[in-house]
């Protein structure tokens, strides 16, 4: 009876310490009030390949920092405060030091099943190059009504056969300010352009069924940028489709995209059927970043 009354006694002992371990809430606040003063200290913070849900609420303030969400940190929900009012960012852009695009990200996201939800991430370099404000490696990653603002290249899907989801989120650049392999779903977005310039560039690999998908999603543009192409094709397999968008104001161009017609082995960008805007072939050279 005492061993048993032991074991119990050292299982609860075990328990509370485990629980008092556990947090499944981590608050962030720029004032001290919360657990951690950075985003990234948070994140930090978490267990290795934790098999249940944590949450770090992040309090309204503008956090400047490069965030990095590590390969071994999964199953977070990075929750904001207010969208407009919670604000991720840094100012990196390609032409500092060489940098180069890929490390000029504001957030990477490597981990799998993160989900961002109620934030702003922006890069907020002068428009001297690209600078890019997400970059995502991770599968099955959510944002949800979040703004990702930026210029060129806004956001960089960087990896195969990731697959991404994006809803109810307001996303801006200049050019080609969402790139990259990954397949990923835009559903009830507001996509802004801020030039006259292209909005996509894929590189959708040859064995993905899907690239981009912009579903319901509302097309507009800065006042005096009255032509824009929806995508150009980053590599031959580009994949880019539009189901049931709006147009808003801009006046998109009617070959759609720039490029060689005999490189591409499908057509880069599509429209539904129930939009009235044909099909967007590739019918001339381009040269550009990105090419």
């Amino acid at each position: 009876m005492r061993k048993v009354l032991g074991l119990l006694l050292l299982l609860s002992v075990v328990s509370a310490a485990w629980a008092q371990e556990r947090q499944d809430t981590i608050v962030v606040s720029r004032d001290g009030t919360g657990n951690f003063r950075t985003l990234q200290e948070a994140i930090e913070s978490a267990r290795a390949f934790m098999d249940y849900t944590v949450t770090i609420y992040v309090k309204n303030g503008v956090y400047k920092e490069k965030v990095i969400v590590p390969s071994w940190v999964e199953n977070i929900d990075i929750i904001g405060e207010d969208r407009d009012k919670t604000i991720i960012t840094y100012d990196d852009h390609a032409n500092i030091n060489k940098m180069g695009t890929f490390r000029t990200y504001t957030v990477k996201v490597e981990g799998s099943d993160i989900t961002f939800k109620n934030l702003t991430i922006e890069n907020n370099a002068a428009q001297l190059g690209q600078a890019v404000a997400l970059h995502t490696e991770g599968d099955r990653l959510k944002f949800i009504n979040c703004r990702i603002l930026g210029n060129q290249d806004t956001i960089y899907t960087g990896a195969k056969f990731t697959r991404l989801y994006f809803k109810d989120c307001y996303i801006d650049g200049t050019t080609d300010f969402i790139f990259g392999p990954s397949t990923a779903l835009f559903e009830d977005c507001i996509i802004h352009s801020k030039r006259n310039s292209y909005v996509t560039a894929a590189s959708t690999p040859k064995e993905a069924k899907y690239g981009y998908v912009f579903k319901h999603c509302k097309l507009t543009a800065e006042p005096g940028v009255d032509k824009v192409y929806l995508g150009r094709p980053w590599r031959p397999y580009a994949y880019t489709l539009f189901i049931e968008c709006e147009l808003g104001n801009i006046l998109f161009l009617p070959d759609g995209t720039i490029g060689v017609s005999s490189l591409m082995k499908k057509p880069p960008v599509i429209w539904n059927i129930k939009i009235p805007v044909r099909v967007q072939m590739l019918r001339k050279g381009w040269r550009g970043a990105n090419s």
